[in-house]
């Protein structure tokens, strides 16, 4: 039997946990591990909220890098390119996706540090 109550998906920059989903919504919770980023990109069919749980590193959102610590708070919007960087530690972001499309295949990459950009 698992301790952790949400199947978890792992990537090569950590992994991420689907937590909750309704009708236009879906709750996440993800972790990037130290010195480790998402790929830059960007979502056709959603927008996203991020809340720094736990740890540091960095954010990024159309052109602007923000410092990632517990308390932060970043809104993505629908098609802005954005990425996360952990920090000397693990960083915990709590995700919100609001649209009408909420799937992993709306992910469009610009860049990626393990060579997942289709182009």
């Amino acid at each position: 039997m698992s301790l952790e109550p949400y199947p978890r998906v792992e990537r090569p920059w950590g992994w991420y946990e689907d937590l909750l989903e309704g009708p236009g919504y879906r709750l996440k919770r993800l972790l990037i591990r130290q010195g480790q980023r998402l790929s830059l990109q960007r979502h056709q069919h959603r927008s996203e909220n991020w809340t720094v749980a736990a740890g540091h590193g960095d954010l990024y959102c159309d052109g602007q890098w923000f410092r990632a610590e517990p308390g932060t708070t970043l809104h993505i919007p629908c098609g802005a390119l954005h990425r996360a960087c952990g920090g000397a530690g693990d960083l915990v972001i709590v995700e919100v996706q609001h649209g009408s499309e909420l799937r992993e295949s709306d992910i469009e990459r610009i860049e990626d540090d393990f060579g997942r950009v289709i182009g």
